[in-house]
C-alpha cells in the first residue's frame, strides 16, 4: 500500500492507510485511528518521531524500540503478544491531525479479530479511534479507551499515560510480574 493520494478537483486527497501488524498469538489489538504523513511516508506505525507508542511500549516491557530497526521493533510487539491497526482503512484528511479526516472508510475488524484465537482485548489509542467503541464492543471482548500517544496529545504527562497503557497491558497478559509493578530499566533486546 502506497501514501499515494487519490485526488479529486477540489476534495482532499484519498489516504489509505497500513496493514494490520499482527500474528496469530496476539492477545491484545491497539487500535489507532490513521496513520499520520509521517507514517505514512514512511510505512511504519507511529512514524512521527514524537509520537509517544514506542516510548510508551519501550517503557512497558523495559527494552530500547527506539533502538532497533522499524521491522525489528514489530517483530518483538508480535512476539510480545501485541497487534497494531488502525479503525480507518482509508479518508480524505490535509495534514495529520483526527479532527480533518473526512470520508472514512473502516477497517473490517471483525475479519481481523476472527483471525487472533488468543485474543484477550481491544484498546483504543486516543478519541478518534474510541468514536469507534460500539463496533469494538460489539466483538465480544474488553475495550480499554487509551490515552493517546500522538504528540498533539500534551495534556496527559507521559507517566499518566503509561500508566494507562500498564494497566491495558497487563489485563491482556502482555507483562511479566516485574514489568506490572514498575516498568524496570531500559535494556536492549
Amino acid at each position: 500500500m502506497t501514501a499515494a493520494p487519490i485526488e479529486a478537483a477540489g476534495t482532499p486527497p484519498v489516504l489509505q492507510g497500513l496493514p494490520a501488524l499482527a500474528s496469530p498469538g496476539a492477545r491484545l489489538l491497539v487500535l489507532g485511528s490513521f496513520p499520520s504523513v509521517a507514517s505514512l511516508t514512511a510505512q511504519q506505525y507511529y512514524g512521527h518521531p514524537r509520537n509517544q507508542f514506542w516510548p510508551l511500549l519501550s517503557a512497558l516491557w523495559g527494552q530500547d524500540l527506539r533502538a532497533l530497526p522499524y521491522e525489528a521493533r514489530c517483530a518483538y510487539a508480535c512476539s510480545r503478544g501485541l497487534a497494531v491497526w488502525d479503525v480507518y482503512a482509508s479518508c480524505q484528511r490535509e495534514g495529520s491531525l483526527d479532527a480533518d479526516i473526512r470520508a472514512a472508510a473502516p477497517n473490517d475488524l471483525q475479519a481481523l479479530v476472527n483471525t487472533l484465537p488468543q485474543l484477550r482485548a481491544i484498546a483504543h489509542n486516543g478519541g478518534e479511534s474510541a468514536r469507534s467503541l460500539r463496533v469494538t464492543q460489539a466483538l465480544g471482548l474488553p475495550v480499554f479507551r487509551l490515552p493517546s500517544s500522538s504528540p498533539a496529545n500534551a495534556s496527559w504527562s507521559f507517566e499518566r499515560k503509561l500508566a494507562a497503557w500498564r494497566e491495558a497491558f497487563a489485563f491482556a497478559g502482555l507483562l511479566d510480574e516485574h514489568e506490572e509493578e514498575v516498568g524496570g530499566p531500559l535494556r536492549q533486546p
